[in-house]
């Protein structure tokens, strides 16, 4: 599938780190019969994060049996050694952590250049402002509403303000930039999130922890459609 990104519609984006890593293969199909649009795919290396998941290797298996672009979100040290690894694994879409990356602007230019669409993610303590010199070179923004590191965790409220403080920067940005969002985000909050700006909407454990993986990615779609400015 080709990827688009869309400042106008919501796009739902399963977080893999909740399905059954026994059966990758079963849970994404499930999820994209359910119309999810991405599938976002957390990388964590143990030391930027405090936890381990997985690498290229899976990616590129993903790959063969995702109909859906994959969203990789690198929660790692040093991401620039291995962005041309998971773009040839399949990656469409990198993101990595202004907190983690001493030239920003280099390492976006370098997933755009490896063949991907370049994503900057910011942590709940991080100000938007650290965006504002590389709006040139973004494709997508991603927001934490929760801490980074482990799926299942409690959306922080103060997310929405800074929704809505990414957005209002991303207005200046010379052509339309995406907001995503990821932590804690299920059918009782996906309309504040899409009220105050997020267009792409990571959910994990609201996809993966019902009983009906399918079910739950059409109603959060729904849910945040029906948010969307009249």
């Amino acid at each position: 599938m080709t990827l688009s990104l869309s400042s106008t519609a919501v796009q739902i984006a399963p977080s893999i780190l909740s399905a059954d890593f026994a059966h990758l293969g079963r849970d994404v199909a499930a999820v994209e019969r359910g119309g999810a649009d991405l599938i976002h795919v957390d990388v964590m290396d143990g030391h930027f994060v405090p936890n381990i998941t997985i690498g290229v290797p899976v990616v590129k298996s993903l790959k063969r049996v995702a109909t859906r672009p994959l969203d990789v979100h690198l929660m790692i040290e040093h991401p620039d050694r291995y962005i041309e690894d998971f773009v040839r694994a399949g990656a469409s879409m990198i993101s990595v952590h202004v907190e983690a990356v001493p030239h920003l602007q280099r390492t976006l230019a370098l997933i755009r250049t490896s063949g991907a669409r370049a994503g900057a993610v910011l942590n709940p303590s991080t100000p938007a402002v650290t965006l504002e010199d590389v709006l040139d070179d973004l494709d997508f923004v991603l927001v934490m509403s929760v801490n980074p590191g482990f799926g299942g965790q409690s959306f922080i409220p103060r997310s929405l303000d800074k929704l809505a403080r990414v957005a209002d920067l991303l207005a200046r940005a010379p052509r339309p930039v995406p907001i995503e969002i990821d932590g804690g985000i299920g059918t009782d909050n996906i309309a504040q999130v899409v009220a105050a700006g997020a267009r792409i909407i990571v959910a994990g454990n609201a996809v993966y922890g019902t009983p009906d993986p399918a079910a739950a990615v059409a109603d959060l779609k729904q849910a945040g459609s029906a948010a969307l400015p009249r």
